[in-house]
């Protein structure tokens, strides 16, 4: 709940604008996220898992409602081979100032992203991409309990390729 409560009096970190879509059903372009603390992940290190990169921004209201169900999701399921990533945009506020945000949260957050990836017309925007690479969701609007069963169940019971 501390997440809650820091998303409601903070602004907004980070740019991000993707260039051109990734489209679902196809292989999900390369990234490489640069995280709060500087370290960097790329997607081809996460091969194997699934991936939900989370575009939120800290002055939006479904923004504030979808970061703790994730973050709590997370949590739950990441031994099943889940990485979920919180990705802030609209920066307007100094990346220090969400550190206690950050340290409060299960999922890493990350400050940028290189890659064909970013908000789809607005905030929170959700991409999902399966252990094989493949893009399996995209879309605009805050993902409920409901939406992430349903689209992250089937996909953590796929294996693991080869």
């Amino acid at each position: 709940m501390a997440a809650a409560t820091i998303l409601a009096w903070s602004g907004a970190v980070g740019p991000s604008q993707a260039k051109t879509q990734p489209v679902i059903g196809e292989m999900a372009p390369e990234f490489e996220l640069t995280l709060v603390g500087g370290d960097k992940v790329r997607l081809s290190e996460l091969r194997g898992q699934v991936v939900v990169l989370n575009f939120w921004a800290t002055w939006c209201g479904p923004c504030r409602t979808e970061l703790p169900t994730l973050d709590n999701y997370y949590a739950a399921q990441q031994g099943h081979g889940l990485k979920i990533f919180a990705i802030t945009t609209e920066g307007s506020l100094p990346i220090y100032r969400l550190r206690n945000l950050f340290a409060a949260m299960h999922m890493p957050a990350a400050r940028s992203i290189k890659g064909d990836y970013g908000a789809l017309g607005g905030v929170p925007t959700n991409f999902v991409i399966d252990r094989a690479g493949k893009l399996r969701y995209a879309k605009a609007g805050a993902l409920d309990l409901d939406t992430l069963n349903r689209v992250l169940v089937p996909l953590l019971r796929e294996p693991t390729p080869k």
